[in-house]
């Protein structure tokens, strides 16, 4: 069947989804630190949001695949 992946590609990318979304807590951590600052360096939070949104779309690809499709 097309567009299925075995036990192992399973397994890796739900290793991977995990890691993506980890480094995704991270930036907000660090974003939220960077803001409590009293100069706040908006050009690393600019950077720091463009990574989150880099993750956020990678994430949504890995977990399009590890979900399966419902026919309605």
């Amino acid at each position: 069947m097309p567009g299925r992946i075995s036990e192992a590609e399973l397994a890796e990318v739900l290793v991977e989804i995990e890691k993506l979304r980890q480094e995704h807590r991270d930036l907000d951590i660090a974003i939220d630190a960077l803001r409590d600052v009293s100069a706040p360096d908006q050009l690393q939070i600019q950077r720091l949001k463009k990574r989150k949104l880099v993750l956020r779309d990678r994430l949504s690809r890995l977990e399009d695949l590890v979900t399966p499709d419902i026919i309605a």
